[in-house]
């Protein structure tokens, strides 16, 4: 990678209207060349929308930009990778059928009298996966073959190999284990010493704390606050965000368990899991942990009929033995997918089609499906969870992610079923919707549902669950009570 040109990248006055919306109200904003700023604010408060005025997916309507002091605007994404302006987003924008190394160098492929000089593109892929510190992918792997984490690793790669002097990164950790978030951060880290500008994207405000120098906070279109992260709290930014303080991040009345509704026992997969037994109660949040790839999210798939399962017991309410999703659906159990992007969600459909999806009785005479009806269940899960949307027929695709990810969860409320597996479900959410997210939780349980919840990010884990328990290599270990657990020993049991 050749060497960084010292330049900075500043709004002003930037404006941005879809029709009536006002999406970007005037920012001002500005990160300096080797600064690490981070960029915060509820869904829907514009960041995304800011994002792509600056990495040329739109152009701005009011205001200019200025990149190294001259004015900037870019016709393409491609035109601002040209500039040095890159952006890594939360939504991975690979060729799964392709290699790491060709889609590292896509539009930039290195021929010879138009042959590919596969060998050198591999070389250089290679280089640049051991400066992320991730020799373990190989070049020649189809990107579709990796995990999540893995193909967010690539993504940051192709970043870097463009020489890219302004480095956006859109929720760089959401699908990463807490190994990969350090190798991340050392990477972050030594690229600002190296004069490259950040802009650090995060609904993780402890992350934000652990790398980013600098803070701006996005509400309803507009800057709110900006400063030092030395000296401000969590709290403050909090309030920023959301215009008001969050009481009780994690509320947990007193639940009762009642039955079991889930047993698992001996539980083996085609690869992962090797061993899986545990329990779930009525009233009870079984948290699960675990680092990247220990097959936390095949356990889930095999329980719910997604992925085969080569021996062991399961048993949903008084149906035992594997079986297909629609039947697991039928006999009260529902998953909510890690990749909303791929399973969770039909993109191209209304809010009120992928809410409804699984559930269509009850929404019109003799089988027929009344949109009228169909529309008005959505709205009811719509105010309920606080999707962000201009109403139940907006496609789904024209949401943030934060809003996609509550539509999926929406549908398996509606659906009203009585055990959960939620994987990973507060990906991609901002702190305010998160805190109704586990608000939502703690009712459900209240009402007798069975939750098992799988998450990376270990703070909700111990905030939510009622027991915990870690998947390493494969293999569940025994639950302990979630007062009796800390991120310590969790993150000791997961990596041994």
């Amino acid at each position: 990678m050749a060497e960084l040109v010292q330049n900075a990248l500043e709004t002003r006055g930037l404006v941005k209207r879809f029709g009536s919306t006002l999406a970007v109200a005037g920012v001002d904003f500005r990160v300096a060349p080797g600064e690490i700023r981070a960029l915060v604010g509820e869904n829907g408060a514009g960041k995304s929308t800011l994002m792509k005025l600056l990495s040329g997916v739109f152009p701005p309507d009011e205001g200019e930009i200025l990149l190294g002091g001259s004015r900037y605007l870019p016709s393409s994404p491609g035109e601002a990778r040209e500039a040095g302006v890159s952006m890594v987003h939360q939504e991975l924008a690979l060729a799964p059928h392709l290699e790491v190394a060709e889609n590292l160098f896509l539009g930039m492929e290195s021929s010879r009298f138009g042959v590919l000089r596969r060998s050198e593109m591999r070389e250089r892929a290679r280089e640049a996966l051991s400066s992320l510190e991730h020799r373990d992918i190989s070049p020649g792997a189809r990107v579709g073959a990796l995990s999540i984490a893995e193909q967010q690793i690539v993504e940051i790669a192709r970043a870097l190999l463009r020489d890219a002097r302004v480095l956006i990164l859109d929720e760089p950790t959401s699908s990463l284990s807490r190994l990969d978030v350090e190798r991340l951060f050392r990477l972050i880290r030594r690229l600002a010493k190296r004069g490259l500008s950040i802009i650090y994207i995060s609904h993780f405000l402890e992350e934000v704390f652990e790398i980013a120098e600098t803070y701006t906070v996005l509400r309803d279109g507009r800057s709110v606050g900006e400063g030092r992260i030395e000296g401000a709290s969590v709290q403050d930014i909090v309030r920023l965000m959301v215009g008001r303080d969050i009481e009780e991040m994690f509320p947990r009345s007193k639940r009762e368990r009642g039955e079991v509704v889930l047993e698992v026992d001996g539980l083996c997969g085609r690869v992962y899991p090797r061993s899986a037994s545990f329990e779930l109660r009525r009233g009870e949040v079984l948290g699960i942990a675990g680092l990247m790839g220990a097959g936390r999210t095949e356990m889930l798939r095999a329980i719910f009929g997604l992925d085969p399962v080569r021996s062991g017991k399961i048993r949903v309410g008084v149906f035992v033995g594997p079986a297909a999703a629609r039947e697991r659906l039928r006999q009260g159990a529902g998953l909510l997918s890690e990749d909303r992007k791929r399973e969770g969600l039909a993109a191209i459909r209304s809010v009120a089609e992928n809410l409804t999806l699984t559930r269509l009785e009850g929404l019109g005479p003799m089988g027929l499906v009344l949109p009228r009806r169909m529309e008005a269940a959505a709205k009811t899960w719509i105010d309920s969870l606080g999707i962000q949307c201009r109403g139940p027929r907006q496609k789904v695709s024209e949401l943030s992610g934060g809003n996609q990810q509550k539509v999926a969860l929406a549908r398996l409320l509606y659906h009203d079923l009585d055990v959960l597996l939620l994987d990973e479900p507060t990906r991609g959410i901002d702190v305010g919707s998160k805190a109704s997210v586990y608000r939502l939780i703690d009712e459900l349980a209240l009402r007798g549902k069975a939750i098992l919840f799988v998450s990376s990010y270990l703070p909700e884990l111990l905030g939510v669950a009622d027991r915990i328990a870690v998947m390493r290599r494969g293999e569940l270990l025994d639950a302990v009570p979630a007062e009796e657990a800390s991120e310590e020993s969790l993150l000791s049991r997961a990596a041994v």
